[in-house]
């Protein structure tokens, strides 16, 4: 079946998704450890999560990048998850989808989270025809992303280079059978429909 173009995919369960991070090791590692951010992690600041492995090993290029060499699989309580999603903006302006660019302004400026659709990407980390989800968290969803919705904080750097070794290696079949099983969201009626522009443009790459 074609894949729609616009759809959550993400490794969950009843109660929990699984969202990835990158950060630098002082940063990663205690959180890690503690299983939970660090006081020293900013909640005053925007911070972007991801509920797809492939397009975090993109934005990192497999934990090799400066800042991003702690990989972090976050998971977190679909209730957190989806009030973020409800109370998100898209992060760009879409004619034809939104009223016009000023009431666009109005509602990026007083969201507390927003949602960018970027290319999935393949284990080459190439760009696919379907999107993923990226979802920034500024304010009180970013606090409460931190305090509230993490149930568990793993380090899956190994991970993202053991599925790196064997991409390079030629062995695609291996990696993908390491990859996290990631499907379908079960997302409830109409919870996407103010963050799905079928006309949209694809905004600019954001920070981790």
């Amino acid at each position: 079946m074609e894949e729609p173009k616009y759809r959550i995919r993400a490794l969950h369960t009843p109660d929990t998704v699984t969202v990835y991070q990158a950060y630098r090791p002082e940063i990663g590692l205690p959180a890690a450890r503690d299983g939970r951010f660090p006081a020293t992690w900013k909640r005053d600041r925007m911070t972007w999560i991801k509920p797809s492995f492939l397009w975090m090993m993109y934005r990192c290029g497999w934990a090799a990048k400066e800042g991003q060499e702690t990989v972090l699989a976050v998971e977190i309580t679909r209730e957190g998850f989806e009030w973020a999603l409800r109370h998100a903006c898209l992060s760009h302006y879409a004619r034809g989808f939104h009223p016009d660019q000023a009431s666009w302004k109005r509602q990026l400026k007083q969201a507390p989270a927003r949602v960018q659709w970027d290319p999935e990407r393949d284990l080459h980390l190439r760009p696919l025809p379907y999107r993923s989800l990226q979802l920034g968290l500024s304010g009180e969803a970013s606090r409460r992303y931190a305090d509230e919705w993490t149930v568990s904080v793993t380090d899956v750097t190994p991970l993202a280079h053991d599925v790196h070794a064997l991409v390079r290696a030629g062995d695609p079949a291996s990696a993908a059978r390491l990859l996290p099983r990631e499907e379908p969201y079960p997302a409830p009626a109409g919870l996407l429909d103010h963050l799905r522009a079928e006309n949209a443009a694809i905004g600019p790459v954001l920070p981790v």
